[in-house]
């Protein structure tokens, strides 16, 4: 069977062609900055790798990139659309709805796009990547994976509001979680490295998007993301936690409309509001030669991961594991390296040799004397997505 895993971020979106249930990997790539300047696509299979340069305007141009590439005479993988049985979809908010993988009808199509309210980065250009999907590859089965099933271990404490009972009774107004495949992908690959699951684990999901997760047991507790993917850590363009009063002061002093608070929140703050970029690698490039405004946004998002370390670790009375992962937490060594100073006190010693290593393996980047052991993790939705679609339908 041949699973073609789409997973559509905020400004990018990785694919993965799968032959299951070998889990051989027969195309993958990834377009970056959709939307921004200096878009690129990146495709690769056993005997060709592709890098191109283009402007990419939006999700359902990168897609279609994709699609031709797997169809590539020369380079491609398949000889027809038909050669695909499943596309397997990540999509961010499940709400209340869904909290496993499901196989996509027009039901579930409406209920994700109820949900754009809630997730306006993300459920959108999901949305998009499985229509687009269903026009390309007709014959084949869609099947969405949602980012909220993780966390829906939570116990109540942890994640209802302090708001009226009613709220969360009859509106569902609640902490949901979000990249929760990624959390479970790299929590059980931690749990395998060590050869057994670590009682304590927080693991950091560090990309335009960012989250942290709280892990007991191999079951998560807490989790940074809440009803929306907009609080918590600071984000490329989503601001993370921020005083309820904020939104009120700029609706009534300052004359904001709340489509416009939405915006500002959602797109135009995190590091992007901080510095005028949103990609972190030209934020550490502009920083290293002395930009003031992006070494303080460097700090503030540092600052701000540390405090949700040292929440999670109160919250499991202890901590084993540090993760990294994702496209900052695997590729940074400073941000990695700025988040683990200061934090002796929870026995986190960051080894800055290992630290500044690359690779793509599972690796120990911990002093010897550190009571916490810090692991890079990469993480692979893709794969993790194409395990729960097969299982769904084999």
């Amino acid at each position: 069977m041949l699973i073609l895993v789409i997973n559509s971020g905020s400004s990018s979106l990785k694919f993965q062609l799968f032959k299951m249930p070998d889990k051989e990997v027969l195309a993958s790539g990834m377009v970056e900055r959709i939307g921004i300047d200096g878009g690129e696509v990146h495709y690769k299979t056993t005997s060709a790798a592709i890098a191109l340069k283009k402007t990419i305007k939006d999700h359902e141009v990168a897609l279609d990139e994709v699609a031709q590439l797997l169809l590539d005479k020369e380079n491609g993988v398949i000889n027809n659309v038909a050669d695909v049985a499943v596309v397997g979809h990540r999509v961010v908010h499940g709400g209340k709805e869904f909290t496993h993988t499901m196989l996509i009808n027009e039901d579930v199509k409406a209920n994700i796009r109820r949900l754009f309210l809630l997730a306006p980065l993300h459920n959108p250009p999901n949305l998009t990547g499985i229509e687009v999907a269903e026009n390309i590859f007709k014959q084949a089965k869609q099947v969405a994976v949602f980012d909220t099933a993780f966390h829906q271990t939570m116990p109540r404490k942890a994640y209802q509001y302090a708001i009226a009972n009613s709220f969360l009774e009859e509106w569902n107004i609640r902490a949901y979680g979000f990249h929760g495949t990624s959390h479970k992908y790299v929590s059980e690959r931690a749990a395998g490295y060590f050869g057994a699951k670590p009682k304590k684990m927080v693991t950091l999901h560090l990309g335009n998007g960012c989250s942290a997760a709280a892990i007991k047991d191999g079951k998560c507790i807490d989790t940074s993301l809440g009803f929306s993917p907009v609080n918590g850590l600071i984000m490329g363009t989503r601001s993370g936690d921020i005083d309820q009063s904020v939104i009120f002061y700029l609706i009534e002093k300052l004359s904001y409309t709340p489509e416009a608070v939405n915006e500002l929140l959602n797109k135009k703050s995190g590091m992007l509001g901080l510095t005028g970029k949103s990609d972190l690698r030209d934020i550490e490039e502009a920083a290293a030669t002395g930009d003031a405004s992006c070494k303080l946004a460097l700090a503030m998002n540092a600052y701000r991961i540390k405090k949700y370390i040292g929440a999670y670790a109160a919250a499991l009375n202890g901590l084993d594991v540090l993760v990294f992962t994702a496209g900052i937490g695997e590729n940074s060594s400073t941000l990695r390296q700025l988040v683990c100073e200061d934090m002796g006190y929870l026995g986190i010693d960051l080894d800055n040799d290992k630290n500044n290593m690359r690779s793509k393996e599972i690796r120990e980047i911990q002093t010897s004397p550190s009571t916490v052991k810090i692991l890079v993790v990469p993480t692979n939705e893709e794969l993790e997505i194409a395990e729960q679609a097969y299982s769904l339908l084999a």
